[in-house]
């Protein structure tokens, strides 16, 4: 018998503030990895970061409450965070 909060998700967050130029998408990809996260997190042209994420519940929930601090230089405004389809990623990619 499987456990649902085991089951893998997706989610994409969308981070506001001052986040570009503080490490966040390598922290991110540091904090993804730590959890079993795979995905990928990008700066965006308006300056927020958008991350999608696949993992367990407990992980992803743990990972949406980090990303509303961020490394010690961001300040975060707004996390936005949705249930997306699944999908499967090979790791956690920073896109540049």
């Amino acid at each position: 018998m499987f456990l649902i909060r085991g089951m893998l998700q997706t989610i994409s967050l969308i981070i506001s503030g001052k986040v570009h130029g503080v490490f966040y998408r390598q922290s991110a990809r540091k904090k993804a990895m730590e959890l079993g996260i795979t995905g990928t997190v990008q700066n965006n042209p308006d300056g927020s970061v958008t991350i999608f994420a696949t993992g367990a519940t407990a992980a992803l929930d743990t990972f949406i409450e980090w990303s509303k601090k961020g490394p010690p230089a961001a300040r975060v405004t707004h996390v936005v965070a949705r249930k997306e389809p699944l999908q499967s990623f090979n790791g956690f990619d920073v896109i540049r």
